[in-house]
């Protein structure tokens, strides 16, 4: 279908990609890994052909039609879900666009007064609707209202504007627009950012679905390995494919590391063996031959490659944590509403020392709320969030923390501005141990990129040492190897956490109990994830069998009812 053959790119500020060669085959659903910076999205734009590779090509096969989703994804929050949907039909939409506004312009003082002007309006309806019919316009709707079930939405639901929808719903109005254009090809930039599990969850079994093939960036691994059936990783401007998913390809990364290693080794030991003899023999009267032909013959071995060492991530530890009480946090009958929504209603929880406590919930159920109530941000309307009294000392990361630094200060004076009795060299260690070195601890905060500025955000985290994390979505922005060290450096954190993530397999590395927000209540599973999807799928299992009860129950009574008056009509008519 199309083909990535020896590409190259090259911008003013250095090489992004390097000889890189990947297909894509139909039913192939490929997931574009590497760390930030690494090309994958300039790979997508090379797909697209938003770009052109400074070297090689990009062959595609029979013209595919290729549909691209990027992060930021564009609907117009004015038109109903059934209007944005339609503006996937091109030159159709158009037309559509010009009937109404020729529609609202019948309506006005002009048309009114003006028989003239209203006559003309006449007559570029009738020809706008010609061409729509021509352009079958009709049955468009039709295949509207074929997918409007598929992404989530009622046909009621879809005459709602879409800006009454949160993210996640936008996001499915999106991704229907660039399926009803009905591609060969569908190009994914970050498809999970910002949706909550129940929406990703329904977004991996839609993709699963599709016929047509995948392209997909994403740093969700439990997604990656849902979705994908290859991976295609990018290092240092090389890129090298991996059949299976995410999973898959870290086991053959490993395996391939080893045996390049081992041949590596035992070639050098080789080699080092030769040259001993060489250099032993070189001169010896009866020797010098053989030594001059081993030598010739090892300057004609093909040498093994020394193992590429895979991009190093960042690597800390949190401070030492002092030692609080054992009750860290507590929330009593608590009850707090956002608007006209009831979030908590007579909520209760009690975080101990020791707890690793992720919530979860969809969008919208007061998640970040809980968080920032807990931390006395923002006072409840009844009942009680607070810490523990006996020396809980708390940090808090908000979800837009790293929105919240100076964009005109250099790495290095944000770090300095927050310990300034710390040496150069102390600073600089630690900016390192995060990524920054070199001449990248100077750049202008506004000028790093979003993973850039969460690193730097979660830097000023370590600068005081405390005993309560409070984490609102940490790895937003995160690359994978980021979001590895954060999960290992809150596994030897002897503090107490409280975090918000959609992450699902950061949940399940970092937490050691599960609450889940549900109908104004904190649901605790004494657990981790696993646990918890265990317990969820019981309830669920239940929950059915209940439901199956009741059914049985009700048709017993529609049983009994219709024999009562069986029984009542015998004996009107005896």
């Amino acid at each position: 279908m199309l083909r990535l053959e020896h590409v190259s790119k090259i911008y003013p500020t250095g090489e992004v990609l390097r000889n890189v060669t990947w297909e894509v085959k139909p039913g192939d659903r490929i997931g574009l890994v590497g760390v930030n910076g690494a090309g994958k999205s300039t790979q997508m734009r090379l797909i697209a052909g938003e770009e052109e590779p400074s070297s090689g090509q990009v062959v595609r096969q029979g013209e595919p039609r290729i549909a691209y989703l990027q992060q930021e994804f564009d609907v117009d929050p004015d038109r109903s879900v059934r209007q944005e949907l339609f503006q996937a039909f091109g030159e159709a939409a158009t037309v559509l666009n010009l009937q109404r506004q020729v529609e609202d312009e019948m309506g006005s003082e002009k048309a009114a007064e003006d028989p003239a002007h209203l006559d003309q309006l006449i007559h570029e309806l009738g020809r706008l609707q010609s061409r729509f019919e021509a352009l079958h316009g009709y049955e468009l709707d039709a295949r509207i209202d074929k997918l409007l079930p598929t992404i989530g939405f009622t046909p009621e639901g879809a005459e709602q504007l879409v800006r009454d929808y949160s993210g996640g719903w936008q996001m499915r109005i999106a991704l229907g627009k660039i399926l009803l254009q009905e591609p060969d090809l569908l190009l994914l930039d970050e498809p999970t950012n910002h949706l909550d599990v129940e929406t990703i969850q329904w977004l991996e079994g839609y993709l699963l679905e599709q016929t047509a093939a995948l392209v997909v960036i994403s740093h969700d691994r439990t997604f990656l390995d849902r979705v994908c059936n290859q991976i295609v990783s990018t290092e240092r401007g090389i890129s090298r494919s991996y059949l299976g998913n995410y999973t898959a390809h870290l086991e053959q990364k490993q395996l391939e590391q080893e045996a390049t290693q081992a041949a590596f080794d035992r070639q050098q030991k080789e080699i080092a063996t030769q040259q001993a003899y060489i250099d032993r023999f070189r001169a010896s009267a009866t020797r010098s031959t053989q030594a001059k032909s081993r030598e010739k013959l090892l300057e004609k071995v093909e040498m093994v490659d020394a193992p590429i060492e895979t991009v190093a991530g960042p690597s800390f530890r949190f401070p030492d944590a002092p030692r609080s009480g054992a009750q860290v946090a507590v929330i009593e009958n608590l009850t707090h509403s956002y608007g006209e929504k009831i979030l908590f209603l007579g909520a209760d929880l009690e975080v101990e020392r020791g707890d690793r406590i992720a919530f979860v919930g969809p969008n919208g159920a007061g998640k970040s709320t809980l968080l920032r109530l807990v931390m006395g941000l923002e006072p409840p309307d009844d009942g009680s969030a607070r810490l523990g009294e006996h020396n809980v000392v708390g940090r808090y990361f908000e979800q837009n923390q790293a929105e919240a630094l100076d964009l005109e200060k250099t790495v290095i004076d944000t770090m300095f501005e927050a310990v300034p009795d710390w040496t150069q060299t102390q600073v600089r260690s630690l900016l390192g141990s995060f990524c920054f070195s070199n001449d990248t601890v100077f750049k202008e905060v506004g000028k790093l990129s979003g993973g850039e500025k969460a690193r730097l955000a979660l830097a000023l985290m370590l600068l005081s040492p405390c005993n309560l994390l409070v984490l609102d979505e940490p790895t937003n922005h995160l690359d994978i190897p980021a979001k590895q060290m954060l999960e290992e450096a809150l596994q030897h954190f002897e503090g107490a956490v409280l975090v918000v993530s959609h992450d699902r397999y950061f949940i399940s590395k970092v937490a050691n109990r599960i609450v889940e927000l549900r109908d104004g209540d904190l649901i605790l599973y004494r657990g981790d994830y696993g646990y918890y999807l265990e317990k969820k799928a019981e309830e669920r299992a239940a929950a059915e069998q209940q439901r199956l009860a009741e059914d049985q129950e009700e048709k017993r009574k529609a049983n009994r009812q219709k024999q009562k008056d069986r029984q009542a009509r015998r004996k009107k008519t005896a």
